[in-house]
Protein backbone atom coordinates (compact mmCIF):
# COMPACT_ATOMS: atom_id res chain seq x y z
CA UNK A 1 0.00 0.00 0.00
CA UNK A 2 1.37 3.09 -1.13
CA UNK A 3 1.01 7.21 1.09
CA UNK A 4 -0.34 7.86 -2.50
CA UNK A 5 -2.51 5.54 -3.31
CA UNK A 6 -4.27 6.17 0.20
CA UNK A 7 -4.02 9.98 -0.26
CA UNK A 8 -5.70 9.55 -3.67
CA UNK A 9 -8.64 7.91 -2.47
CA UNK A 10 -8.98 10.04 0.49
CA UNK A 11 -9.76 13.49 -1.59
CA UNK A 12 -12.09 11.79 -4.27
CA UNK A 13 -14.02 10.74 -1.13
CA UNK A 14 -14.20 13.14 0.61
CA UNK A 15 -14.37 15.98 -2.76
CA UNK A 16 -17.01 13.75 -4.21
CA UNK A 17 -15.06 12.96 -7.23
CA UNK A 18 -12.17 12.39 -9.82
CA UNK A 19 -11.99 15.55 -10.74
CA UNK A 20 -12.08 17.81 -7.50
CA UNK A 21 -9.80 15.59 -6.10
CA UNK A 22 -7.05 16.26 -9.05
CA UNK A 23 -8.06 20.03 -8.60
CA UNK A 24 -7.62 19.66 -4.92
CA UNK A 25 -3.97 17.78 -5.11
CA UNK A 26 -2.94 19.71 -8.19
CA UNK A 27 -2.66 16.47 -10.13
CA UNK A 28 -4.21 14.98 -13.55
CA UNK A 29 -7.44 12.97 -13.52
CA UNK A 30 -5.69 9.86 -14.70
CA UNK A 31 -2.96 10.09 -12.47
CA UNK A 32 -5.82 10.04 -9.62
CA UNK A 33 -7.50 7.71 -11.33
CA UNK A 34 -4.75 5.12 -11.65
CA UNK A 35 -3.74 5.67 -7.85
CA UNK A 36 -6.93 4.30 -6.97
CA UNK A 37 -7.52 1.87 -9.40
CA UNK A 38 -4.54 0.21 -8.71
CA UNK A 39 -5.18 0.38 -4.67
CA UNK A 40 -8.17 -1.72 -5.94
CA UNK A 41 -6.92 -3.93 -7.43
CA UNK A 42 -3.82 -4.46 -5.26
CA UNK A 43 -6.16 -5.82 -2.94
CA UNK A 44 -8.95 -7.13 -4.23
CA UNK A 45 -11.89 -4.58 -3.56
CA UNK A 46 -13.98 -2.05 -4.72
CA UNK A 47 -13.94 1.13 -2.86
CA UNK A 48 -16.34 3.37 -5.55
CA UNK A 49 -18.85 2.77 -7.33
CA UNK A 50 -18.79 4.22 -11.08
CA UNK A 51 -22.20 4.93 -12.62
CA UNK A 52 -22.96 7.60 -15.56
CA UNK A 53 -19.92 10.21 -14.23
CA UNK A 54 -21.28 10.09 -10.88
CA UNK A 55 -18.71 8.56 -8.17
CA UNK A 56 -20.38 6.98 -4.50
CA UNK A 57 -18.25 5.03 -2.13
CA UNK A 58 -19.03 1.74 -1.26
CA UNK A 59 -19.12 0.14 1.80
CA UNK A 60 -15.67 -0.88 1.59
CA UNK A 61 -15.24 2.43 1.11
CA UNK A 62 -16.80 3.84 3.65
CA UNK A 63 -15.20 2.42 6.42
CA UNK A 64 -11.90 2.85 4.69
CA UNK A 65 -12.24 6.63 4.63
CA UNK A 66 -13.51 6.57 8.48
CA UNK A 67 -9.55 5.21 8.74
CA UNK A 68 -8.46 7.69 6.45
CA UNK A 69 -9.47 10.47 8.10
CA UNK A 70 -7.91 9.58 11.18
CA UNK A 71 -4.56 9.29 9.12
CA UNK A 72 -4.74 12.05 7.58
CA UNK A 73 -5.71 14.28 10.51
CA UNK A 74 -3.03 12.73 12.81
CA UNK A 75 -0.57 13.95 9.70
CA UNK A 76 -1.89 17.58 9.97
CA UNK A 77 -1.54 17.10 13.99
CA UNK A 78 2.24 15.79 13.14
CA UNK A 79 2.35 18.41 10.73
CA UNK A 80 1.58 21.13 13.27
CA UNK A 81 3.92 19.77 16.24
CA UNK A 82 6.97 20.28 13.79
CA UNK A 83 5.81 23.93 12.68
CA UNK A 84 3.97 24.54 15.94
CA UNK A 85 5.05 28.41 15.78
CA UNK A 86 4.61 28.83 12.09
CA UNK A 87 0.86 27.56 12.52
CA UNK A 88 -0.13 29.52 15.59
CA UNK A 89 1.38 32.78 13.61
CA UNK A 90 -0.67 31.96 10.19
CA UNK A 91 -3.01 29.31 10.62
CA UNK A 92 -6.78 29.05 9.82
CA UNK A 93 -9.37 28.28 12.32
CA UNK A 94 -13.03 27.08 11.52
CA UNK A 95 -15.65 27.38 13.58
CA UNK A 96 -19.51 26.53 12.55
CA UNK A 97 -22.48 27.81 14.97
CA UNK A 98 -25.88 27.70 15.84
CA UNK A 99 -25.86 31.14 16.92
CA UNK A 100 -22.30 32.56 16.61
CA UNK A 101 -23.03 35.47 19.45
CA UNK A 102 -22.03 32.40 22.09
CA UNK A 103 -18.55 32.82 20.99
CA UNK A 104 -17.74 36.14 20.34
CA UNK A 105 -16.04 36.71 23.44
CA UNK A 106 -13.74 33.97 22.72
CA UNK A 107 -12.85 34.82 19.51
CA UNK A 108 -11.94 38.00 20.63
CA UNK A 109 -10.04 37.04 23.00
CA UNK A 110 -8.11 34.01 20.75
CA UNK A 111 -7.65 37.03 18.28
CA UNK A 112 -5.88 39.05 20.89
CA UNK A 113 -3.46 36.38 21.63
CA UNK A 114 -2.95 34.99 18.05
CA UNK A 115 -3.01 37.60 15.94
CA UNK A 116 -2.16 35.86 13.10
CA UNK A 117 -4.24 33.26 12.99
CA UNK A 118 -7.39 33.48 11.11
CA UNK A 119 -11.27 32.83 11.82
CA UNK A 120 -14.12 32.02 9.80
CA UNK A 121 -17.82 31.49 11.35
CA UNK A 122 -20.44 30.10 9.17
CA UNK A 123 -24.31 29.85 10.13
CA UNK A 124 -25.66 26.20 10.81
CA UNK A 125 -28.09 24.26 12.36
CA UNK A 126 -26.87 21.50 14.28
CA UNK A 127 -27.48 18.71 11.95
CA UNK A 128 -25.04 21.19 9.95
CA UNK A 129 -22.66 21.51 12.72
CA UNK A 130 -22.11 18.01 13.53
CA UNK A 131 -21.43 17.05 9.71
CA UNK A 132 -19.37 19.67 9.59
CA UNK A 133 -17.00 18.40 12.31
CA UNK A 134 -17.18 14.64 11.06
CA UNK A 135 -16.09 15.47 7.53
CA UNK A 136 -13.36 17.88 8.70
CA UNK A 137 -14.97 20.67 7.00
CA UNK A 138 -14.71 22.77 10.64
CA UNK A 139 -12.60 22.27 13.82
CA UNK A 140 -15.05 24.05 16.03
CA UNK A 141 -18.98 23.69 16.33
CA UNK A 142 -21.28 25.06 18.75
CA UNK A 143 -25.13 23.91 19.15
CA UNK A 144 -27.70 23.95 22.07
CA UNK A 145 -28.23 20.08 21.96
CA UNK A 146 -25.50 18.08 23.75
CA UNK A 147 -24.35 14.89 21.30
CA UNK A 148 -25.01 11.94 23.05
CA UNK A 149 -21.23 10.68 22.24
CA UNK A 150 -18.02 9.87 23.11
CA UNK A 151 -16.69 10.91 19.94
CA UNK A 152 -16.95 14.66 20.90
CA UNK A 153 -15.57 17.36 23.93
CA UNK A 154 -17.40 20.06 24.94
CA UNK A 155 -17.66 22.85 27.01
CA UNK A 156 -20.98 24.46 28.20
CA UNK A 157 -20.64 27.96 27.39
CA UNK A 158 -23.94 29.34 29.16
CA UNK A 159 -27.77 28.60 30.10
CA UNK A 160 -30.47 30.95 30.39
CA UNK A 161 -33.95 30.99 30.36
CA UNK A 162 -36.23 32.44 27.37
CA UNK A 163 -37.46 35.88 27.57
CA UNK A 164 -40.29 37.54 26.28
CA UNK A 165 -39.66 40.99 24.60
CA UNK A 166 -41.12 43.39 22.61
CA UNK A 167 -40.73 46.93 21.15
CA UNK A 168 -39.54 50.06 23.22
CA UNK A 169 -43.05 52.14 24.02
CA UNK A 170 -44.87 48.78 24.01
CA UNK A 171 -47.79 48.98 26.16
CA UNK A 172 -46.02 45.75 27.66
CA UNK A 173 -43.11 46.87 27.89
CA UNK A 174 -43.56 48.51 31.67
CA UNK A 175 -44.43 44.72 32.90
CA UNK A 176 -42.88 43.23 35.33
CA UNK A 177 -43.86 39.45 33.56
CA UNK A 178 -45.84 37.67 31.66
CA UNK A 179 -47.50 34.37 32.30
CA UNK A 180 -48.86 31.86 29.81
CA UNK A 181 -52.46 32.76 30.57
CA UNK A 182 -50.98 36.65 29.36
CA UNK A 183 -49.92 35.29 26.32
CA UNK A 184 -52.91 33.95 24.98
CA UNK A 185 -54.57 37.30 23.78
CA UNK A 186 -51.35 38.70 22.56
CA UNK A 187 -50.00 38.90 18.80
CA UNK A 188 -47.03 36.71 19.14
CA UNK A 189 -44.04 36.68 16.33
CA UNK A 190 -42.76 33.04 16.28
CA UNK A 191 -39.53 31.69 14.47
CA UNK A 192 -39.99 28.69 12.04
CA UNK A 193 -40.54 25.23 13.13
CA UNK A 194 -37.29 23.65 13.64
CA UNK A 195 -35.93 26.60 15.91
CA UNK A 196 -35.09 25.17 19.44
CA UNK A 197 -36.44 27.87 21.29
CA UNK A 198 -39.91 28.11 19.79
CA UNK A 199 -39.73 23.67 20.31
CA UNK A 200 -39.00 24.46 24.01
CA UNK A 201 -41.21 27.38 25.05
CA UNK A 202 -44.08 25.96 22.79
CA UNK A 203 -44.26 22.04 25.42
CA UNK A 204 -43.52 24.08 28.83
CA UNK A 205 -46.80 26.01 27.41
CA UNK A 206 -48.17 22.66 25.99
CA UNK A 207 -47.75 20.65 29.53
CA UNK A 208 -49.16 23.75 31.41
CA UNK A 209 -52.30 23.72 29.28
CA UNK A 210 -51.77 26.69 26.86
CA UNK A 211 -51.56 26.25 23.29
CA UNK A 212 -50.94 29.52 20.78
CA UNK A 213 -50.63 30.09 17.23
CA UNK A 214 -48.63 32.63 16.08
CA UNK A 215 -49.77 35.71 14.32
CA UNK A 216 -46.23 35.67 12.37
CA UNK A 217 -43.99 32.81 11.48
CA UNK A 218 -40.21 34.59 10.76
CA UNK A 219 -36.96 32.68 9.42
CA UNK A 220 -34.23 33.44 11.76
CA UNK A 221 -33.95 35.12 15.13
CA UNK A 222 -32.69 38.09 13.39
CA UNK A 223 -35.75 38.73 11.48
CA UNK A 224 -37.85 38.08 14.49
CA UNK A 225 -36.06 41.41 16.58
CA UNK A 226 -37.07 43.23 13.26
CA UNK A 227 -40.76 42.59 13.38
CA UNK A 228 -40.65 43.09 17.16
CA UNK A 229 -38.80 46.35 17.01
CA UNK A 230 -41.56 47.62 14.30
CA UNK A 231 -43.65 47.12 17.12
CA UNK A 232 -45.74 44.39 16.16
CA UNK A 233 -46.17 41.55 18.77
CA UNK A 234 -43.75 39.54 20.93
CA UNK A 235 -40.92 37.92 20.28
CA UNK A 236 -38.98 34.86 22.49
CA UNK A 237 -35.41 34.08 22.66
CA UNK A 238 -32.82 33.19 25.53
CA UNK A 239 -31.30 35.96 27.84
CA UNK A 240 -28.21 34.79 26.58
CA UNK A 241 -29.12 36.04 22.73
CA UNK A 242 -31.08 38.96 23.53
CA UNK A 243 -28.41 41.00 23.42
CA UNK A 244 -28.56 45.29 24.03
CA UNK A 245 -30.76 46.59 21.60
CA UNK A 246 -32.35 49.87 22.73
CA UNK A 247 -35.30 49.24 20.46
CA UNK A 248 -36.12 46.05 22.46
CA UNK A 249 -37.42 45.55 25.85
CA UNK A 250 -37.03 42.12 27.78
CA UNK A 251 -39.99 41.15 29.84
CA UNK A 252 -39.21 37.62 32.02
CA UNK A 253 -41.33 34.57 31.97
CA UNK A 254 -43.35 33.37 34.47
CA UNK A 255 -42.39 29.98 35.99
CA UNK A 256 -40.26 29.27 33.29
CA UNK A 257 -37.33 27.03 35.43
CA UNK A 258 -37.70 24.59 32.41
CA UNK A 259 -37.15 27.11 29.67
CA UNK A 260 -33.54 26.74 29.79
CA UNK A 261 -31.45 27.17 26.67
CA UNK A 262 -27.86 25.30 26.63
CA UNK A 263 -25.48 26.47 23.94
CA UNK A 264 -21.76 24.13 24.05
CA UNK A 265 -18.67 24.49 22.53
CA UNK A 266 -17.90 21.23 21.18
CA UNK A 267 -15.22 19.07 18.90
CA UNK A 268 -14.14 15.74 18.01
CA UNK A 269 -12.23 14.44 20.42
CA UNK A 270 -9.63 12.52 18.51
CA UNK A 271 -8.82 16.48 17.02
CA UNK A 272 -8.51 18.02 20.67
CA UNK A 273 -4.60 17.76 19.91
CA UNK A 274 -4.50 20.38 16.81
CA UNK A 275 -2.92 23.38 18.17
CA UNK A 276 -5.40 25.59 17.10
CA UNK A 277 -8.19 23.86 18.33
CA UNK A 278 -6.27 23.43 21.56
CA UNK A 279 -5.70 27.10 22.20
CA UNK A 280 -9.21 27.90 21.50
CA UNK A 281 -10.38 25.43 23.90
CA UNK A 282 -8.26 27.04 26.70
CA UNK A 283 -9.42 30.21 26.31
CA UNK A 284 -13.27 28.80 26.33
CA UNK A 285 -12.34 27.05 29.16
CA UNK A 286 -10.52 29.97 31.18
CA UNK A 287 -13.89 32.20 30.76
CA UNK A 288 -16.57 29.70 31.31
CA UNK A 289 -14.80 29.36 34.63
CA UNK A 290 -17.16 31.48 37.35
CA UNK A 291 -15.48 34.78 38.22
Amino acid sequence: MRYVQLRAFHFVAICGGFSRAAEELFLTQPAISDQVRKLEEEYDILLFNRHKKQVTLTPAGERLLDITRRFFENENQARELLSESRVMRAGTLRIIADSAVHVLKIVAEFQRKYPGVGVTIRGGNSESVIENLFSYEADIGVLGEIPQSREFETILLNATPITAFVAAGHPLSAKKFLSFKDLTDLPLVMRERGSRTRKKFEEQAALAGFEYTASIVAEGREAVREIVASGVGVGFVSVAEFGEDPRLVRIPLESNENMVMEETLICLRERRGGKLVSAFLEIAQDLAKPA
